[in-house]
């Protein structure tokens, strides 16, 4: 491999199942960017039934059958083995990429080390409500952190080196038939083989979903929370950032602090005082993620934003003890 790969030839790669509503506002902008190292645009259609691939086709991108219904892991395998590009950028549907992020992606793999890059969702996301504001600026933090080296890799936008990819196998399109942690998996099998992953908060796309309360929650807990656990388990010592590093799990003791104390308080059995001392604790604790809130959306959202937030640190820390207990007992399936 040369020295000089500042000019990356890239092919976009857009897994999508039934999300026509999706890909007529993130799909042309995709086509139209201007970006001399983009090759093409794949879509992979897997199976859809609303029109999504003649949609595609209409707009003029190259479009795949999956063969089947085969969930977005194995719709990105079969997409990868018939691109172009020497980068893989993998974006999903119901993603808008901002105009410069092709540019920046083939940029970022100026270095021969570098295997994969994945940006983040901009801090605005599209549906107003209070669970898509919560899980898209929730997400937005989390991959704002101090150093760009990652231990883990994100398909929602992220690029990825095709020999790289294929060398350890793409996707394990066989464990994870659905939208689950196949990234995470795969960010895994590229650093043990040797590879760098970069986290460049600074390359954005804006998120398209409707998130309501009870998908937040089923998606954090069966398609994240249980799977990730399990990879922990299965390598230990291998997650050290984004929200299984250290700080976020003193955040997670304090959200039972804040839970223990809430529920004293209104059982008349402890100071209403306390609950909100530790509260305070919280706010202070989750401060950067407090202000995003606040900027966007203001401070009473930004209160109830916090309030949830103590919740999810609850059920994710269970998620992690339960798999945890289960694992060291032997009864892990």
């Amino acid at each position: 491999m040369s020295e000089d790969q500042s000019c990356q030839t890239l092919s976009i790669v857009v897994p999508v199942y039934n999300g026509l509503r999706y890909l007529e506002e993130s799909l042309p902008p995709l086509l139209a960017n201007p970006a001399p190292e983009l090759l093409e645009v794949l879509v992979v259609d897997d199976g859809s039934t609303d029109g999504s691939g003649e949609f595609a086709r209409e707009c003029g991108a190259r479009v795949i059958s999956s063969g089947g219904r085969l969930g977005p892991a194995g719709a990105r395998n079969v997409a990868v083995r018939e691109a172009r590009g020497e980068i893989v950028l993998f974006v999903d549907a119901d993603v808008v990429v901002h105009p410069d992020a092709v540019s920046r992606f083939s940029r970022a793999f100026s270095d021969s080390e570098t295997v994969a890059v994945f940006g983040s969702y901009d801090d605005s996301p599209a549906d107003r409500g209070f669970s898509s504001q919560y899980m898209n600026l929730r997400h937005h933090h989390g991959h704002r952190q101090a150093s760009e080296d990652a231990r883990t890799f994100w398909a929602g936008l992220g690029a990825v080196r095709r020999d790289a990819y294929l060398a350890v196998g793409g996707f394990d399109a066989e464990r994870y038939t659905i939208p689950s942690v196949e990234d995470i998996d795969l960010g895994v099998r590229l650093r043990k083989a040797g590879g760098r992953i970069r986290r460049l908060p600074e390359i954005q796309a804006k998120h398209l979903k409707q998130w309501s309360l009870p998908e937040v929650i089923h998606t954090d807990l069966f398609k994240r929370g249980f799977p990730w656990a399990r990879l922990m388990m299965e390598h230990p010592g291998e997650f050290t950032d984004l929200n299984v590093q250290s700080g976020e799990r003193l955040k997670a003791v304090i959200a039972l602090f804040f839970a223990l104390s809430a529920l004293a308080a209104t059982a008349g059995i402890g100071s209403a005082w306390l609950a909100v001392a530790v509260f305070l604790v919280a706010a202070i604790a989750n401060r950067e993620l407090m202000t995003i809130f606040a900027r966007t959306n203001g401070w009473w959202f930004a209160i109830r934003g916090l309030l949830f937030h103590q919740v999810y640190y609850l059920y994710s820390g269970t998620v992690y003890a339960v798999t945890a207990l289960r694992y060291r007992l032997g009864v892990l399936g």
